[in-house]
């Protein structure tokens, strides 16, 4: 993505401008920003926004209703001026600017490349004295937030350019309110695919399904018509300590749960083709620093153990002709959730440091990468059995400690000992904080997959905004 201008004057109203070349087609940027999802994909991880709700798509009278900042303050904005395949624009009813009028537009250059821009006339409240207070603030709220909706956009639309001759598919996603489902459904349906929420509650919308996992056996018809499933769902590993009841639910809600899906399917008729279940690094177990492949075998301990039952779960799917896809996701990155949220805190106010010795490796993945790898698995008939979902790139507890705290501007030098770690966690620290699991993505490598965000200094500052 190559950005082209910045401009910032100020008369009446301040003045954002943000152009940037896209690799791919005016018609492709555009269809992305028409379809279900863009605004997700779109919303910064950092910012508190919340969608509340939305119609219209982004034809003219379509409203967005959002809630915005730590006071969730409502904004409300509507579409205007849509020019079909070119421009659209938001103007703000009500909310926090005195005025806001941010326009979208496109301009080809070839069939393989256009500019993107987002033009925003603003005004703060209170004038001049508003502008005094808040104008650098807003200026440096508006170049983080388009730098990150650029290298989105720029990213999602490479993706589809590059498999632009795939067909679209009807998939199914379990876990879509998850961190990684919440992602993984926008990324699916702003491509062009039509994705189904598999959710707990009665549906409310025409793309949620109810399923209830827990049920010993689940109605194969709640699966009809699906070209694909991804299944995330799963108890959370780091929200507590390990107590017993808490590794039976880690182990039974995704070694049972895969299991009856992967009945459930196999019972069909015309089944999925393809089912994509989510799996994990601690498959391979404390390895040291081993380099680590599909090919590997299983390690020992709890993970380990809960990680192979997990995918010998799907085999009924397996044994029906179904593609099964196991992706073994490393330490999955985002503000939102997991391992970094976790660590953002301490390490803002300068508490951060290595835990342990700090040589044991961690393997990590940003979010989008995560997401997209799903999406791939999911459409690639290339791929089957275990994937690892890692970058190509892991790095120590030292180097992920150092690298955080100079993308944070921070010192990190409050280690984190052993003993310490192993009072407050228990079981979990020696497993998901001093297990040093070197896994390389060897099945990626071979396809044509390209990472977005390979090294870790660019994959905080995109997640973080810095």
């Amino acid at each position: 993505m190559q950005r082209l201008t910045d401009v910032v004057p100020s008369m009446t109203n301040e003045l954002f401008v943000r152009r940037s070349e896209m690799p791919a087609s005016a018609e492709t940027v555009f269809a992305w920003h028409e379809r279900p999802g863009a605004f997700e994909r779109l919303a910064p991880p950092w910012d508190r926004v919340e969608l509340v709700e939305q119609s219209g798509g982004i034809q003219d009278g379509a409203r967005v209703v959002l809630r915005v900042g730590p006071l969730r303050q409502k904004w409300i904005a509507e579409h205007r001026n849509y020019v079909p395949g070119r421009s659209f624009q938001d103007v703000q009813v009500s909310g926090p600017f005195a005025h806001w009028a941010h326009t979208h537009s496109v301009e080809p250059i070839d069939e393989t490349r256009c500019i993107l821009e987002d033009r925003i006339e603003y005004r703060l409240p209170a004038g001049k004295v508003g502008n005094t207070a808040g104008g650098g603030m807003v200026r440096s709220m508006l170049d983080r937030m388009f730098t990150y909706r650029h290298e989105i956009t720029a990213d999602d639309v490479a993706a589809i350019q590059q498999r632009k001759e795939q067909t679209m598919s009807t998939i199914g996603v379990t876990g879509a309110s998850g961190m990684v489902g919440s992602t993984v459904v926008p990324m699916l349906t702003t491509a062009g695919h039509s994705a189904f929420r598999f959710v707990r509650r009665p549906a409310k919308s025409e793309d949620e399904r109810q399923w209830t996992p827990s049920e010993p056996q689940l109605d194969p018809k709640q699966f009809e018509g699906l070209d694909a499933v991804i299944h995330l769902a799963g108890e959370n590993i780091g929200d507590s300590r390990w107590t017993q009841s808490k590794k039976q639910r880690i182990r039974d809600s995704r070694v049972d749960g895969t299991r009856r899906l992967a009945e459930a399917l196999a019972k069909l008729e015309q089944p999925p083709k393809t089912l994509v279940c989510a799996s994990a690094t601690g498959f391979y177990g404390d390895r040291g620093d081993e380099i680590l492949t599909e090919q590997s075998d299983a390690g020992t301990g709890f993970l380990t153990d809960v990680c192979q039952e997990w995918e010998a779960a799907a085999g009924p799917a397996r044994e029906a002709g179904i593609r099964v896809v196991h992706v073994r996701l490393g330490m999955i990155l985002s503000p939102k959730g997991g391992a970094l949220q976790k660590m953002l805190t301490p390490f803002k106010l300068g508490g951060g440091g290595v835990v342990g010795d700090g040589n044991q490796y961690w393997s990590w993945i940003a979010l989008d990468d995560a997401a997209a790898i799903f999406t791939r698995a999911a459409t690639d008939a290339g791929l089957e059995g275990p994937v690892n979902a890692v970058t190509p790139n892991p790095v120590t507890n030292r180097e992920f400690t150092q690298t955080l705290a100079k993308v944070l501007h921070r010192p990190a030098i409050i280690p984190v000992p052993k003993f310490a770690a192993r009072l407050a966690l228990g079981e979990m620290a020696d497993e998901l904080l001093f297990a040093s699991v070197r896994v390389m993505p060897e099945k990626l490598q071979a396809s044509d997959y390209a990472f977005r965000y390979p090294e870790l200094e660019e994959a905080l500052r995109h997640l973080l905004g810095r």
